[in-house]
């Protein structure tokens, strides 16, 4: 039974413990999904990934997302993590800072910025649509917003490479002490196939510009600690709200500190509106895992 380096990470943290954990197996080629599924379900951390060759000579490694009971195509701190550890482990390289990750989603860049003994991974967030402006009165969104006051811009629903549901909170007090309907979330996310909903405020505190909370309830969980692909919808979508705004080029987000976490995201806006979201990964296991069912076929 063949042995795979696998790797446990802490993403978009500046220390072990403040971020998001991420499970990550190298070269899994002979994995079947079933086992993939089969093993993400055992970590039961939010998403596991698993590193394998590309199908394309445009791609530095191709890239499968996992929760514990479903394959996604696209999430920001399982890219950014996996990122990490194809570099790490040597199994992908980057050339002048740049490689390029193949995942359902499609390709999408990565730029690898090392900084002395810092090192900050962006990647660029799918092409993002502004699918709906504006909350339907008596719907069960604007019922869930109903206790919390909103902010500038109006709730929206953004696909790229998943759907959200965005809002704006008035101030940061507000979206830090709000205790949503969990179960409602969920059935919005349901009805709508979406992940769930996503609240963000404008921050005076330091080192910060934003404050986000997200509740991805269509995939089972009830806050996410830090999310890249949440964040680079919220991105796009200030950018293409307030072009001129001071968020429009980029900004630092703090995520999960209301259910323990101490997240840093950064996100970049290029001039035409493309979205970069990065950040730091800390390595915290590394190891090989022993998985019964690795034969393409077996257990299936």
């Amino acid at each position: 039974m063949p042995l795979h380096r696998y790797f446990q990470l802490d993403v978009f943290s500046r220390h072990p413990g403040g971020g998001n954990p991420l499970g990550v197996v190298v070269a899994a080629d002979d994995w079947s999904e079933a086992a993939m599924q089969a093993f993400a379900k055992w970590t039961d951390i939010v998403e596991t990934t698993f590193l394998l060759r590309p199908s394309t000579p445009a791609a530095s490694y191709r890239l499968r997302i996992f929760t514990p009971t479903r394959e996604i195509a696209f999430a920001g701190h399982p890219s950014i993590g996996s990122a990490h550890v194809a570099l790490l482990s040597g199994f992908a390289r980057a050339s002048e800072g740049q490689m390029i990750q193949e995942c359902e989603a499609g390709l999408l860049p990565i730029r690898v910025e090392d900084d002395r003994d810092q090192r900050r991974i962006f990647i660029q967030a799918p092409k993002a649509r502004v699918l709906k402006v504006g909350v339907e009165p008596g719907s069960l969104l604007a019922t869930t917003l109903k206790k919390v006051k909103l902010g500038a811009l109006a709730p929206a629903f953004v696909e790229g490479g998943r759907r959200w549901w965005l809002a704006e909170i008035a101030d940061v007090a507000s979206l830090r002490a709000w205790q949503p309907d969990h179960a409602s979330i969920r059935k919005i996310a349901l009805d709508s196939d979406s992940l769930g909903l996503c609240v963000f405020a404008r921050s005076n505190e330091p080192g910060h510009e934003l404050v986000l909370r997200a509740f991805p309830a269509g995939v089972g969980i009830v806050e996410d600690p830090a999310s890249g692909a949440a964040n680079g919808l919220v991105a796009a979508y200030i950018a293409h709200a307030e072009p001129d705004g001071p968020l429009a080029r980029g900004y630092t987000v703090s995520q999960g500190r209301e259910i323990g976490h101490d997240a840093e995201l950064t996100l970049r806006i290029d001039a035409d509106a493309t979205v970069w979201v990065g950040g730091q990964t800390q390595t915290v296991v590394r190891g090989e895992v022993e998985w019964p069912w690795t034969g393409v076929g077996n257990g299936e």
